[in-house]
């Protein structure tokens, strides 16, 4: 399992999450990493990458990472790829978006060898609780930032953003 080595408040203004939707039907051998590979061999991040017209890091600090977005209503849970986009941003046909209002998130660096860091959204929610953060578990996101989770450290290990939002 993955260790939890920094935790923090980052604001973010009102942004447009874009990119498609799966569910747990989607899965092969329990993951998405499928549908991430088929997002690389589409360049369907490129396509969003020019639509935010080099605005992302404008939204909030890394706001260019792509982004696993989840949530679990009524039953079902769903899986989203893509990226936050400025809140106006046109959706490109073939993909779908959220909103979300300005706020606060509230982050968690889960830091350890790539499989280690994946399915951290308890453990992270369950910190962010203890720091005395006031936690919406409505949605909440992976959040993969280069370099941390693109380059591993000398011993192997990457960082993966698990992100809230927090009232």
């Amino acid at each position: 399992m993955g260790e939890i080595t920094k935790v923090y408040k980052q604001s973010v203004g009102a942004m447009r999450f874009i990119g498609k939707k799966y569910g747990n039907d989607d899965r092969v051998d329990g993951s998405f990493g499928a549908k991430w590979g088929e997002w690389f061999e589409n360049n369907w991040f490129e396509a969003l990458e020019r639509q935010s017209n080099g605005q992302l890091k404008e939204i909030y600090e890394d706001g260019d990472a792509y982004i696993g977005l989840m949530r679990e209503k009524d039953g079902v849970f769903d899986y989203w790829i893509g990226m936050f986009a400025p809140q106006n941003a046109t959706v490109p046909q073939g993909f779908e978006h959220v909103d979300f209002p300005q706020g606060e998130l509230g982050v968690c660096w889960v830091y350890g060898k790539e499989w280690e860091v994946y399915a951290q959204e308890g453990p992270c929610g369950e910190r962010l609780e203890k720091e005395g953060y006031d936690v919406n578990t409505d949605w909440c996101f992976e959040r993969y930032v280069c370099p941390r989770f693109t380059t591993p450290d000398e011993q192997g290990n990457v960082v993966l953003d698990i992100c809230f939002y927090i009232k």
